[in-house]
């Protein structure tokens, strides 16, 4: 079967990991150029050499999205090494606060408000550029479902993730000129180290899955192969969507 991103470049936040790595895996099986990021060193260093062990095209920034210098980093390293870029996944999320929404200090509100919804918005301000010199291009945000249905102890997350599809909108409304088409992956609950303290009682585990129609949680790997379809041509009829994958728990009509 042909790889559906030959020749494409794609840059994917928060990839060393979960969700964004098993994206980032699956972009590069598809065969596009990545780059992955993350905050640590270590964190890098690992992924690109797991990557690279499977013959993928990939490189490893350090960035935290919410530094400029990091940002510029790393759209740099993407345009210098590969020539442009045709993909961007906003995977970089943070969730500091867990308990009744207005428990939830200022502080923690604007963190994540910065990190979540700011840099996601900046981040697409610096890329488009790159997208509109190639033709056009694919951006994909990570919300969540949550963004839909807030759950009672992450209301400031789910809050700002709401707001990512309000990004996503929006950004459609002006990119599609452009021929660049923004859609939103919406994640229900995955087996990640994000969301450990719920999949790893289980009690608790035993209480959410009664509520997915599949009877258990996803894993990352499920969320990849969905950002590699909206990032390819056979979703070039696709803009301003949100795919949906919680194995069937309540998000929406």
């Amino acid at each position: 079967m042909a790889k559906k991103l030959i020749g494409k470049v794609a840059v994917v936040t928060a990839s060393t990991d979960g969700i964004g790595y098993a994206i980032a895996e699956k972009l590069a099986q598809e065969g596009a150029k990545v780059v992955v990021s993350s905050r640590k060193q270590k964190n890098v260093d690992a992924a690109v050499e797991k990557l690279k062990s499977q013959n993928l095209d990939i490189v490893g920034v350090v960035c935290h999205v919410g530094k400029p210098e990091d940002r510029d980093r790393l759209v740099t390293t993407a345009v210098e090494r590969y020539g442009g870029i045709d993909i961007f996944v906003s995977n970089a999320a943070v969730n500091p606060h867990f308990g009744p929404l207005l428990d939830c200090p200022e502080s923690a509100w604007d963190k994540i408000f910065d990190i979540n919804v700011k840099t996601t918005f900046l981040l697409c301000k610096a890329i488009v550029p790159h997208m509109q010199k190639r033709g056009g291009g694919s951006i994909i945000l990570v919300s969540s479902t949550g963004g839909y249905e807030p759950s009672a102890v992450l209301g400031p997350y789910s809050v700002s993730k709401t707001a990512v599809l309000g990004l996503k909108k929006a950004l459609a409304n002006q990119l599609s000129s452009m021929n660049i088409r923004v859609n939103c992956l919406a994640p229900g609950l995955i087996k990640t180290r994000f969301s450990e303290a719920i999949w790893q009682d289980p009690n608790t585990l035993k209480s959410v899955t009664q509520n997915i129609k599949l009877g258990r949680i996803g894993e990352p790997r499920e969320c990849g192969g969905i950002v590699a379809f909206l990032a390819s041509d056979e979703a070039s009829f696709i803009t301003d969507e949100t795919i949906v994958v919680s194995g069937g728990s309540y998000s929406r009509l």
